[in-house]
């Protein structure tokens, strides 16, 4: 089986990104705001110190289905990703159908809440330099939401411009982003105190207790969320030069690499600041570089981390905004998404889309229901259909020019760790994900029996 070709439209992006510049992209979108904000609930949702087996395993599941993505990234360097890998993996007539546009479904709920909660936990963060934008009991003022939906205005304005100028842009933020950790782990490091980093409660370990297996799924959770955009890449892979070569290095380069970061940095905070005080912290990092290095150090690191959450937010709008461009060239969305600036040549509707539910999304929701409804909803097809789609088309003979280490433990391994995770989700999280599909399946059977398409296709259109 051959990997299918790009359509003559998809030609007119340009391959402007390299590794360096996709490397950037993919860590930058990975770290965020995430990794500042969510060290509190992954303590609390292990009771002390050994959550960090919750970004052990995190990073296991990173690596695991990272390397899914890379081996359909390299094969299939469209603009699009999973659109187009489950397009081909189950057939463009026949269930492919079905399931790329569940995809697309699934993205127009997800997309906007994933940069969502990048633009609340920016206006989040800024409370600790503007005191006054959260009120007392912790709900979000006005002043809170105009500051999280004019910043997804404003990276709108910044994306409407060529590919090449992003690339560049990409690697001053990892500057900035990677300074800041690096900054944080000096300071960790220089003032260790291994006492209260290692403190842990008398059943930590305790492998017998329901509470040990729930609480490492729930800091999973919450640990994915952080690791996520490692996979931004292939959302871009019209536009990446030798795409074979780099998806996959840029990919496990990204995991690897944050990985570390994250757990270091993670506990240098709580050998600082010991996990009971930590738990309650609003502003962990800020407050950890206030004790160490007084005021002035707690506002440029809180200044700096925002600089992080605005490059996040806006490397997913760079990357989401290309996969109903991708899907309307195949023609299982709205034409509209496909057009392309005359002069700029980047899918400005598709942006302008995007961006603007991702706008609303950020008036209208608080941070933890965000991240939790933003992963029930996308496990069961981005990710558990994906990995499914590596074995279908190693059936059918795809030849793959990187193919993942120990084939194929890791897709067995992701696709279990995935369902764990939707299930750690919760039975109302569940309900809306298994909900979102569902009325995307009446959707597409609507529009299938309208357009005379799978299931509903003719005998000669319908899938060999």
């Amino acid at each position: 089986m051959a990997a299918p070709n790009p359509t003559a439209t998809e030609e007119r992006l340009i391959r402007g990104l390299g590794l360096k510049e996709a490397t950037a992209l993919n860590m930058i979108d990975m770290v965020g705001i995430g990794p500042f904000i969510t060290v509190p609930l992954i303590l609390a949702a292990m009771g002390g110190p050994q959550a960090m087996l919750g970004w052990l395993f995190g990073a296991l599941l990173a690596l695991s289905d990272g390397l899914v993505w890379a081996q359909l990234g390299a094969a299939m360097p469209h603009a699009g990703g999973t659109y187009v890998f489950l397009r081909e993996a189950f057939g463009p007539r026949g269930w492919g159908r079905l399931l790329s546009f569940l995809f697309i479904w699934q993205m127009l709920f997800r997309a906007p809440l994933s940069m969502a909660s990048g633009l609340i936990g920016f206006a989040d963060y800024a409370d600790y330099l503007l005191p006054g934008l959260l009120a007392a009991d912790g709900s979000r003022t006005l002043e809170h939401r105009l500051l999280a939906g004019g910043l997804g205005l404003f990276i709108i304005l910044l994306l409407y411009r060529r590919i090449t100028a992003i690339g560049r842009m990409s690697l001053y933020l990892w500057v900035i982003i990677f300074g800041t950790i690096a900054w944080i782990i000096v300071g960790g490091l220089t003032h260790f105190n291994a006492a209260a980093g290692l403190d842990f409660p008398v059943e930590a370990f305790d492998f017998s207790r329901f509470a040990f297996w729930s609480g490492l799924g729930s800091a999973m959770l919450i640990a994915i969320y952080d690791y996520l955009g490692y996979q931004n890449v292939c959302y871009l892979g019209a536009e990446i030069r030798e795409p074979a070569r780099v998806i996959p290095r840029a990919i496990i380069i990204s995991i690897v690499g944050i990985a570390a970061l994250y757990f270091v940095m993670n506990l240098c905070l709580i050998s600082v600041i010991p996990w009971r005080e930590a738990l309650n912290s609003k502003y962990l990092v800020s407050t950890f570089m206030e004790r160490l290095y007084g005021l002035t150090a707690g506002r440029v690191v809180t200044a700096l981390i925002l600089v992080a959450a605005f490059a996040s937010v806006w490397s997913l709008m760079l990357g989401y905004s290309r996969i109903p461009y991708a899907a309307a060239l195949d023609g299982g969305f709205f034409r509209l998404f496909g057009r392309v600036h005359p002069e700029k040549r980047f899918p400005y509707v598709s942006l302008l889309a995007v961006g603007g539910v991702t706008v609303a999304f950020s008036l209208l929701f608080k941070l933890l229901t965000v991240i939790k409804a933003l992963m029930a909803i996308r496990i069961l097809i981005e990710f558990v259909a994906q990995a499914i789609a590596i074995f279908v088309l190693t059936r059918a003979g795809m030849k793959f020019p990187f193919r993942m280490w120990l084939y194929p433990l890791p897709a067995l391994a992701a696709i279990a760790m995935w369902v764990g995770l939707f299930i750690a989700t919760g039975e109302t999280f569940i309900l809306i994900g298994l909900g979102v599909l569902a009325l995307g399946m009446v959707v597409y059977l609507v529009r299938a029996y309208v357009l005379g398409e799978f299931p509903f296709a003719p005998p000669a259109l319908s899938p060999e």
